[in-house]
């Protein structure tokens, strides 16, 4: 009887291997904790991957989505709905600028959304898309093709021709790559996947002055690092300010707290003779079944409502300056970086690591993943950034208190190898 066998148990036997998984059955959350089968607590500085903005089963959230629930929850996109329509204006508003938005289920859909307006754009004679090495643009087949790490490729050729990578933060690298073809310029204002790196304010001018100059579009991965993250609303504005304005923006991650829902903004700019950009994605062009059903969308109004509401995109630039500083006081040769804007965070770790977290045949897993394991025996959990980043991605209500605690748990670590070898 499959009653019998245990949750990870029942996942080898049942589900498609993709996930390296952490040895955790997790069943319940309150706030910036979980706690597994088993009853121990976790300190989650990992928030589903910047998923969780207000923490696990937040109040207000759980009310928000059990009203819509007896309510409406789903129509398909062929009627009029008023959560999404209200959830458009308000992430408009947050932009500052005119345009419309498009709901989809996640970060990957988001972002394939820009990619289809991008060949619209291009009308045939234009499909070429600059995006970064590094990067991480989803798994879907033109995600991957966008997304300038070869490790999610594997596997896959012939990927969807049309896109160009180039060197992260490197705008003469940029200006060479543009040709006759070029469309578009993609890029994340912070790179999550590709370990918390920071593009410069004059970076992001730099490249709307090229698009500017080469009637390109200028797109905005928001994925991980927007709506409050960094501690404004938009993470290009913890950058550039008021100074840039892109002509589209995908979201996802943190929009609706846990439930699966994306969206990308569209600039309503004068786009040639065929009117205004935001339009170009006529009838027909692009569609979703479940994209801003009225539960998501509902969720997605208190997640802003609450975060204004309670001041957290100031909590998240004082509590993530906060991390910053004090995971400098953790003396140990193996942090070679602290990479942080609000509570976005990665701390880097150089070949000192190895010595205190040595591989095996038998466990051949990169350092920071092999980091991360230990600090799940400390109780805390961070998320793995390539080989050798470790994100601090807390939700935005997390307290100073939860933060010297995660501090700790990582100091110990850190400065007890005799602790770390013992972990499994």
């Amino acid at each position: 009887m499959t009653h019998s066998l245990t949750t990870r148990k029942l996942t080898h036997q049942y589900l498609i291997p993709t996930y390296g998984r952490f040895d955790l059955e997790i069943v319940r959350g309150s706030g910036s904790r979980v706690w597994t089968e088993t009853g121990k607590q976790l300190l989650d500085f990992g928030a589903g991957i910047a998923v969780c903005s207000l923490g696990h089963a937040h109040p207000e959230v759980g009310k928000a989505v059990a009203h819509q629930c007896t309510q409406l929850l789903h129509t398909s996109n062929l009627y009029y709905t008023r959560p999404q329509a209200e959830l458009a204006r308000q992430l408009i508003n947050i932009v500052g600028a005119d345009g419309k938005v498009f709901f989809c289920n996640s970060g990957a859909e988001a972002n394939e959304g820009l990619i289809k307006l991008t060949r619209k754009f291009g009308d045939a004679k234009r499909y070429e898309m600059i995006t970064f090495q590094g990067s991480f643009h989803g798994r879907t087949m033109a995600g991957i093709s966008a997304t300038g790490q070869e490790k999610v490729k594997k596997g896959f050729a012939p990927l969807v021709p049309g896109f160009v990578h180039v060197p992260y933060g490197d705008l003469e690298a940029v200006r060479a790559a543009i040709r006759p073809e070029t469309a578009a310029i993609l890029v994340e204002p912070i790179q999550g996947e590709g370990g918390i790196r920071i593009a410069t304010g004059q970076f992001l001018q730099g490249l709307r002055r090229l698009c500017d100059e080469h009637n390109l579009l200028l797109l905005f991965d928001e994925i991980q690092c927007g709506l409050g993250r960094t501690g404004d609303w938009c993470g290009w504005k913890s950058i550039a300010g008021e100074s840039v304005i892109p002509d589209g923006i995908a979201w996802a991650k943190g929009i609706a707290n846990g439930l699966p829902l994306g969206a990308f903004w569209v600039s309503s700019r004068n786009c040639t003779d065929r009117g205004a950009l935001c339009d170009l994605l006529g009838l027909g062009s692009h569609g979703t079944t479940y994209g801003g059903n009225p539960v998501v969308c509902a969720a997605g109004l208190v997640v802003l409502e609450v975060i204004e509401k309670e001041n957290l995109l100031k909590n998240a630039l004082e509590l993530g300056a906060y991390c910053r500083e004090e995971l400098r006081t953790i003396q140990s040769p193996a942090i070679t970086d602290i990479r942080a804007l609000g509570l976005m965070i990665g701390i880097e770790f150089g070949i000192a690591l190895d010595s205190l977290l040595p591989s095996t045949p038998e466990d051949p897993r990169p350092p920071a993943t092999r980091l991360a394991m230990a600090l799940i025996s400390e109780g805390l959990l961070a998320i793995p950034a390539g080989e050798r980043v470790l994100r601090f991605l807390p939700p935005l209500n997390v307290t100073r208190f939860e933060i010297d605690e995660a501090v700790e748990k990582l100091r110990r670590i850190l400065q007890t190898p005799g602790s770390v070898l013992s972990h499994p």
